[in-house]
């Protein structure tokens, strides 16, 4: 920069006009202001420098300013290429303008610029960003070649707005794939929530060989591992990741913190988090409290906040659920309530919905049921049918009938369909000896047809999910699973570690 700034010093004493090749230098840097600025005091800039300019505000932002500059351009008779076009393109999809691409679009058609791929792209892609799902798919589909970016870009369009049957349909279609590819389709699926379609396409990936994981493939798949338990896979992705030293991408090392301790692995994930140092962002520190709380290690959760704080890491509302959960695992209630009046005071965050959830959870834990229940009155919200089951949840450990008839009315309205409230109550009800109020909830069952749905387990083996529920005989070499769990029933049996065969096998099938 000094460099530079002595140069233009130069042009200004001995009037030698250097201002594109100081613009060049600039943007090179990238110094993008102090490049505007220059720009702005030529009289005639050039196509080529405004199209340098464009290519800057696109990459670097803010992205406002290739829309301003286009004008610029045009009200000064500037002429645009269609090179210009793919910078406007690329602005309107990161700040998420439909309105102005769909303007610029037709500006592209009305000056008579021939098909280019690289424009074509840009606004194919600018459309699947922003939404308009429809005129991107026309596009794509009137490319008379399409090269993989156009086939990415339409599949990660569809990834984002939630249409992931489409996304699939587009994928298998592909002549050939590559990372991206790959990698759109897992993120968006765990996007999505949709963890074992994410960990299936996942291994897929590696089955099919096609293309190796990168960072961003790794960081959307260790989230599918950490929600599905898929310990043996997160961890082999783990190694996969020291090895090519990908753990120094920082989303990287959190996702695999993360899945160390959902998984229960909480030691492993201290090492992941000791190991980030002062890599550590906000997320590293959330996942970290959070693994502890969750786990029962409330001490050392409430611990490590308070090491955050002295580090001067600025706590948010997901840091706040994290050391609200570990007040309630240790019965906490003060403490609790301390935190929950420091959000407002000291950090300027307004409690929601969550940390309203949190407190009533800690509250009904510690047995303290009323007072729950006139915190919820007293939320500035609409309290959801998760704040009404924990109060619910509450009720069935200490066997609250009043309270528990309560909240099931609200759970009613919320989700008439949810077979646990049912079920929750009906216990509750027999556990007070109220048998009627059984026999109620199963006629109301029976009445609006709701089946309570079997739970099932997932395994990973031979690089393919197993999904299997009790008694499950679907799986193509069910046969053999059973005998052989009955050779390991009959073993166990001889040792004495099974009271009840019978019930066993129940459980293994």
């Amino acid at each position: 920069m000094n460099q530079i700034k002595q140069i233009h010093a130069h042009s200004l004493r001995s009037g030698v006009d250097n201002f594109q090749f100081l613009i060049l230098k600039l943007l090179a840097v990238p110094n993008v202001p102090y490049a505007r600025k220059l720009f702005d005091l030529l009289p005639a800039p050039s196509t080529f420098l405004c199209n340098k300019l464009l290519q800057a505000y696109s990459a670097l932002g803010p992205h406002l300013q290739c829309l301003s500059l286009f004008s610029f351009m045009r009200a000064q008779d500037r002429r645009v290429n269609a090179y210009s076009f793919t910078f406007l393109f690329v602005a309107c999809a990161a700040i998420s303008a439909p309105r102005q691409g769909q303007g610029l679009h037709a500006n592209f058609i009305k000056l008579g610029f021939p098909f280019d791929a690289f424009v074509y792209t840009s606004l194919q892609d600018m459309y699947s960003k922003t939404g308009l799902l429809d005129l991107a798919r026309q596009l794509f589909e009137e490319m008379p070649e399409k090269d993989l970016p156009p086939w990415n870009s339409m599949i990660s369009g569809y990834a984002k707005w939630r249409q992931m049957e489409a996304a699939g349909e587009l994928f298998e279609a592909m002549p050939r794939r590559n990372v991206v590819s790959w990698t759109s389709m897992v993120s968006g699926y765990a996007q999505n929530g949709m963890w074992e379609e994410a960990l299936g396409m996942f291994l897929r990936m590696e089955k099919e060989g096609e293309a190796n994981p990168n960072e961003v493939t790794l960081a959307s798949v260790l989230p599918a591992c950490a929600n599905l338990g898929a310990l043996d896979v997160g961890e082999r992705i783990g190694t996969y990741a020291r090895e090519r030293g990908f753990l120094r991408n920082v989303f990287v090392s959190n996702a695999l913190l993360e899945m160390y301790a959902k998984c229960g692995r909480i030691d492993q994930a201290r090492e992941v988090f000791e190991v980030l140092g002062r890599r550590r962002n906000a997320c590293s520190w959330n996942s970290m409290i959070m693994g502890l709380a969750v786990h029962g290690r409330w001490r050392e959760a409430l611990d490590l906040f308070h090491e955050m704080l002295v580090e001067g890491v600025i706590p948010d509302d997901i840091t706040f659920v994290a050391v609200l959960l570990a007040c309630t695992h240790g019965g906490m209630v003060d403490e609790g309530w301390r935190l929950f009046d420091s959000m407002e005071k000291d950090f300027l965050i307004t409690p929601k919905l969550q940390h309203y959830g949190c407190m009533v959870d800690l509250l009904g834990r510690a047995g303290h049921l009323t007072e729950a229940y006139n915190l919820i009155k007293k939320m500035p919200m609409d309290p959801d049918s998760v704040v009404w089951g924990t109060l619910l949840g509450a009720c069935s450990f200490h066997s609250h009938v009043e309270l528990a008839e309560t909240a099931t009315d609200h759970l009613f309205e919320l989700e008439p369909s949810n077979p646990g409230n049912f079920v929750i109550l009906s216990n509750i009800y027999a556990s007070a000896g109220r048998w009627d109020g059984v026999a109620k909830m199963r006629i109301l069952m029976k009445e609006n047809q709701i089946r309570k749905e079997a739970g099932y387990s997932i395994i990973v083996f031979g690089g393919l999910l197993h999904k299997f529920l009790v008694e499950d005989r679907s799986h193509s070499r069910s046969a053999d699973i059973y005998e052989m769990l009955g050779e390991v029933t009959a073993k166990m049996k001889l040792l004495d570690h099974i009271p009840d065969s019978d019930a066993e096998l129940h459980d293994f099938g």
